[in-house]
Formats: structure tokens, C-alpha cells, sequence
């Protein structure tokens, strides 16, 4: 059995880093991270686009060095397209979902109620482990 893939949403990326999660989802999201963490090109612009402290960037930038960035794909587009025409998401969600399901990826969200009408979506969360 292969182990799971998972696409990491921004605001788990910050609180991670900040290391604001509990215990259990800090370890976990050392697994993920130590596995090459995979984030969507919208994390990647979220993120390094913040008005932070020179230091605070540098650690965001090293994160999104390591970090394996998926682009928006045409299958991705798509996907984002069919999942705005028929959720009640904004952009940013329909995105950082398509590219998820497009990969075949488990998401890693603190908010799983923008998610979890999405059939085929598979999400966990660090704050509930």
C-alpha cells in the first residue's frame, strides 16, 4: 500500500510553522513536511506575498523551497471551473479543492466545512487528530 499523498492548505502551512497546532497535529504535519509537503501555486503566492517580518519571509520562502508546488493545470482549471459552478465556494477554496482531487491528494484544512460537501475530496484536520 502506498503511503497518502497530502496537499497542504495555506493557513495550516502558517499555523504549522507557528506552531500553533496541538500535539498530535504537529507530529503529523512532521510527517508531511518531512515527506516534501505538496502546496498549491495559490499557497505559494498567498504566502510568500505576506507582509511579514525579513526573518518570518525567510522561513516562509525555505518552507516553499522544499516544498513540491502545483501548478494550475489545465485538469485543475477544470476541476475548478465544475467545482464553482457547482459549490458555494469562493476561488481561492475551488482551487486549493481541484487541485486536491486533480492529484488524487488528501487536504490538510483547519475549516473543513468549505470542503466537505465536495464528493471525492478527501480532507483531514491537524486540529482534530
Amino acid at each position: 500500500m502506498t503511503k497518502p499523498q497530502y496537499l497542504i492548505d495555506t493557513r495550516i502551512i502558517l499555523d504549522y510553522l507557528g506552531e500553533k497546532l496541538p500535539a498530535s497535529g504537529m507530529s503529523f504535519m512532521d510527517d508531511v513536511v518531512n515527506a516534501i509537503p505538496n502546496v498549491s501555486i495559490l499557497s505559494q503566492i498567498e504566502l510568500l506575498s505576506l507582509n511579514t517580518s525579513d526573518e518570518y519571509q525567510q522561513v516562509l520562502a525555505q518552507f516553499m523551497q522544499d516544498a513540491i508546488v502545483l501548478d494550475l493545470s489545465p485538469n485543475v482549471v477544470k476541476n475548478t471551473i465544475s467545482l464553482c459552478k457547482t459549490h458555494n465556494l469562493n476561488l481561492q477554496h475551488a482551487i486549493i479543492a481541484a487541485t486536491a482531487i486533480t492529484y488524487d491528494y488528501t487536504l490538510i484544512v483547519n475549516n473543513e466545512y468549505n470542503y466537505i460537501y465536495i464528493k471525492g475530496l478527501k480532507i483531514v484536520n491537524p486540529y482534530q487528530l
